[in-house]
């Protein structure tokens, strides 16, 4: 299994439009983070989680030319804005599923009512073929996929497990019994904002503290914020078998 991973920021991107803060004028490309997102491939399958408004560039950037499938976590901007850009995908291949609980499924049918349309839709408008996930394991090609649910304040997301890989963002809170579902798996990737707390994500503190819980070989942070730091400084204080992901980093698995 490859994963690459196509975003690594937080819901305004680094740098941000407009700041001056040193991480937003690093020079380092590590340091520049897209809307968080990876692209999951195995064997012959393609498949995506979440699709954010840097969707297009993204794909062109990973040389992407066919998905199978977009998985979503939850309904926010910076993991779904993208939908429209499946277009091209769309006029290649024809229309494209998507995996999602089902409040995600009513809030990307209310906000992309064009694309979901059943009567009169508009002839340059992609369609999607909308599969409901619930907190139980689904098949994707010839792969079982595990939701593993947690809270990003008080809003239901799921993350999801492939195989020996486990992907985890914009989480808070997590139950022990969600746990489980992913302990001791080869890869972890989990959020981690920044240093001081946040109300729906969790910190570096955090993080580390889930790492420690699932006890993966190796754990990748993602879904980071200016405030985290430096990418070089703030690896080089993490434990040996924990890293922070950074845009376009490619792992196997």
């Amino acid at each position: 299994m490859k994963v690459t991973f196509l975003g690594t920021g937080t819901s305004q991107g680094i740098p941000i439009i407009g700041s001056t803060h040193p991480v937003c004028l690093s020079e380092n490309k590590k340091d520049k983070r897209l809307r968080v997102s990876v692209l999951i491939e195995w064997d012959s399958h393609v498949y995506v989680v979440d699709c954010g408004p840097d969707f297009r560039y993204q794909m062109l950037r990973s040389g992407c030319s066919r998905i199978d499938g977009i998985l979503y976590t939850h309904e926010h901007s910076d993991h779904t804005l993208g939908l429209d850009d499946i277009r091209p995908f769309f006029f290649n291949q024809g229309s494209i599923p998507i995996y999602a609980h089902k409040r995600v499924l009513k809030s990307l049918a209310q906000r992309f009512d064009y694309i979901f349309a059943t009567e009169n839709k508009y002839p340059g408008a992609p369609s999607v073929i909308p599969n409901r996930i619930k907190n139980k394991p689904f098949m994707l090609g010839n792969l079982e996929v595990m939701p593993v649910k947690g809270k990003h304040d008080a809003l239901q997301v799921f993350g999801f497990r492939f195989g020996d890989f486990a992907y985890l963002t914009d989480m808070k809170t997590v139950s022990d019994a969600e746990i489980e579902k992913i302990k001791n798996v080869k890869v972890l990737v989990v959020n981690a904002l920044r240093i001081n707390p946040h109300r729906s994500h969790f910190n570096l503190k955090e993080a580390l503290a889930f790492v420690e819980k699932v006890q993966p070989e190796k754990a990748y942070l993602t879904h980071i914020s200016h405030l985290l730091g430096f990418h070089d400084a703030v690896e080089k204080t993490l434990p040996k078998h924990v890293f922070l992901a950074y845009d376009e980093l490619q792992i196997t698995v």
